[in-house]
């Protein structure tokens, strides 16, 4: 039987060395576990985490049968056990329901999170907050947050943020349990994964063009199981546990890079403005996607995008966006508007500013193009993998308006201060022309 846990434990119990500092990660959990099974072993996995006398039990309407209910007749054995069950539909992050998952596990001493991204970042947002500890039994390969120390929260005002939290004091995945969940859960999970390349491409050239940090530790970590998930990614639309135990490996891998970088740059550039975007402006057209098969598609299109610029062996003049608050306002009305102006701000030029980019911009282009394809994966081969998952490998795929995909590429860069491929091709003036060549 494969050792799931290679590399993984050795991360938790601090005997792996980042490379380029020869020191060992800041983690804040006590265990992560990936096993092909993990029933009857919940009790025995939970109870050295001290979590107290009284643990409430977080699912929703599909993960109460899947896991759930299992995991409450274990525990029972060691705590008494509030079960809170959610409506599965239509549940989502934001500060409404976190402040009701306060309410609702208010007398427990520490929370039982059982489901995916949604159940995982409310556990984690709503748990930070009242100081009290909680673990996580993950049922489904679709994201890469379960390990990360912030939560992706929707505002009230509209806006979706990643918002500080804490980790979880254990992990608990099994992959049987993953395997058996519905397919398109798994083939998000896998488009969440593709980003690597787009977001190493963006983050290393802002390291070399503006000496922003960067920090390769991340992809080595995941470096020597990108290709098997990858190559088994048919295997996810059959529900098979190996190549979802390959797809846990990796999501999990990724999570644990902000472990030493303190940063989530390396799996979140371009192509996770783009989703954001998306969850925040397509209101009525949303197609109820999930965020990693939003990601998916808008990394093809930004692999894409990337292959494009770094074909040129010169680049043509660079003319720096001038930032248009009206524009901008009308588009994401005062409130956020004025968030975006200001994230358009970091990112901004004056005219000599832009002349002196300009200058280093062609200069280290030679060397900074052979250097960024090293990173690249094909966006053929990217698309391959994700058709082999079933997942989408477009908008229209996603059930997206193509207009609003178009004007998540255009205008995502609105969004964040990091700067990525989109406001590099945008200020080159290419952006409009590579929409129109992809029908958008």
């Amino acid at each position: 039987m494969k050792d799931w846990n290679y590399l993984l434990s050795d991360i938790v119990a601090k005997r792996w060395k980042d490379p380029s500092t020869g020191r060992s990660a800041v983690v804040p959990f006590e265990t992560i576990f990936l096993s092909e099974n993990l029933d009857g072993q919940e009790a025995d996995l939970v109870s050295p985490l001290n979590l107290g006398k009284r643990l409430a039990i977080v699912s929703d309407t599909n993960t109460i049968d899947a896991m759930a209910g299992r995991i409450a007749r274990s525990l029972r054995s060691i705590a008494t056990i509030d079960e809170i069950v959610l409506p599965a539909e239509d549940l989502g992050c934001d500060e409404s329901t976190i402040e009701n998952v306060q309410k609702l596990t208010r007398y427990a001493d520490g929370v039982v999170a059982v489901g995916s991204g949604v159940i995982s970042d409310l556990c984690k947002h709503a748990t930070y907050l009242d100081g009290r500890p909680f673990v996580t039994f993950g049922t489904a390969a679709s994201m890469n947050g379960y390990a990360a120390s912030t939560a992706s929260v929707t505002l009230k005002n509209g806006f979706k943020t990643s918002v500080p939290s804490h980790a979880p004091r254990g992990i608990f995945l099994d992959l049987s349990i993953s395997a058996a969940a519905p397919n398109y859960l798994s083939a998000a999970g896998l488009g969440d994964c593709l980003c690597r390349s787009t977001a190493q491409i963006d983050w290393w050239a802002s390291h070399r063009l503006f000496d922003t940090f960067y920090s390769s530790t991340p992809y080595i970590l995941q470096e020597n199981d990108e290709h098997e998930m990858l190559s088994s990614a048919a295997g996810l639309a059959r529900g098979d546990v190996k190549a979802v135990g390959h797809l846990h490996r990796v999501l999990t891998l990724c999570g644990l890079g902000v472990c030493f970088t303190g940063v989530s740059n390396h799996g979140s550039m371009g192509e996770h403005q783009v989703s954001h975007w998306i969850d925040m402006f397509a209101g009525k057209f949303h197609p109820g996607s999930l965020h990693g098969q939003q990601v998916g598609i808008a990394s093809i299109v930004i692999a894409r995008l990337q292959q494009k610029i770094l074909a040129m062996e010169t680049l043509p003049e660079f003319n720096p966006l001038k930032i248009d608050d009206d524009a901008i306002l009308r588009r994401y009305g005062n409130e956020i508007g004025k968030y975006c102006i200001a994230e358009c701000r970091k990112k901004a030029f004056d005219s000599d500013g832009a002349k002196n980019f300009n200058r280093k911009l062609q200069e280290l282009w030679p060397t900074l193009r052979c250097e960024l394809k090293n990173f690249a994966v094909r966006p053929d081969e990217m698309e391959a993998a994700l058709k082999a998952s079933g997942g989408p490998i477009d908008a229209d795929g996603l059930g997206l308006d193509r207009k609003i995909f178009r004007d998540s590429i255009k205008y995502a860069r609105e969004i964040r201060g990091r700067w990525s491929f989109l406001d590099l091709a945008d200020d080159l003036s290419i952006l409009d022309q590579f929409l129109e060549e992809e029908g958008l």
